[in-house]
């Protein structure tokens, strides 16, 4: 019998991290997770789950010691824990942006380097998906600091997949727009979440459900020579403001 596979995943408390969760609990993973408060909405049956903030590296230490207490290893980690308000960079206190890189650079690289020592004593090593953002390939503004958190993320899953090759893989996602409760509020309630998908060429934004699959493919076999690399999640981008210059010219 096919023993069955233990993730760990930051963040999981809501939103995308919480759609991970049920995802993969659905998958028939045994599944741990960790976020700044415990979940308002209560966690299914068997999770795992600890108070961490993960920008402190004891603190993600911690969060791996009873993930392995629990699980008793640690097949997968998908870094998800991050995201930034909107301010302009001009705007932000030197505080804000030190806690935003912390966030979303720093912390998947100390959950990284507290499981290495894990996955490195497993037979079958172990497995890393940094939740990365398309705001790491283009401009970011208003999210600046954030912007240039996940292109550091994404420079990093690829420094960190060729260190530890071949035991451990190490990928990136970069995300594009996602529909969650977090992302009425981030622009501005439903009129504002259609206005910003109209903009994808999909023509909506991603559920947290499609993460996840393409996490659970990541993790699969057939992606077993899968490392170092950035997967786009984006529905198609967003198209260049130049097209829609040019059709309003035309009188398109």
């Amino acid at each position: 019998m096919e023993r069955r596979r233990k993730v760990w995943i930051t963040g999981g408390s809501r939103g995308i991290g919480r759609g991970l969760v049920d995802a993969f609990v659905a998958a028939d993973y045994d599944v741990f997770t960790c976020a700044r408060r415990y979940p308002e909405e209560a966690l299914p049956g068997g999770v795992g789950f600890v108070e961490a903030d993960l920008r402190d590296p004891a603190q993600a230490q911690r969060a791996l010691t009873a993930c392995v207490d629990q699980l008793g290893g640690v097949d997968l980690l998908i870094n998800n824990a991050g995201g930034s308000p909107m301010v302009r960079a001009d705007q932000a206190s030197a505080r804000f942006s030190q806690k935003i890189v912390e966030l979303n650079l720093l912390a998947p690289l100390y959950c990284s380097t507290a499981v290495q020592s894990v996955m490195n004593d497993q037979n079958d090593g172990g497995n890393i998906i940094n939740i990365a953002s398309v705001s790491g390939l283009r401009p970011s503004p208003q999210t600046a600091a954030y912007g240039a958190a996940k292109a550091g993320l994404i420079h990093l899953s690829q420094s960190l997949a060729i260190e530890w090759a071949p035991k451990i893989r190490v990928n990136a996602v970069a995300l594009g727009f996602v529909e969650t409760p977090d992302s009425l509020e981030h622009y501005g309630g439903a009129a504002g979440v259609k206005h910003v998908a109209q903009t994808v060429p999909m023509g909506r934004m991603a559920v947290p459900s499609e993460l996840a699959a393409l996490c659970l493919y990541i993790d699969s076999p057939v992606a077993a020579y899968l490392t170092g690399a950035c997967i786009p999640l984006h529905g198609g981008g967003e198209e260049p403001r130049f097209l829609s210059a040019a059709k309003k010219s035309q009188g398109g």
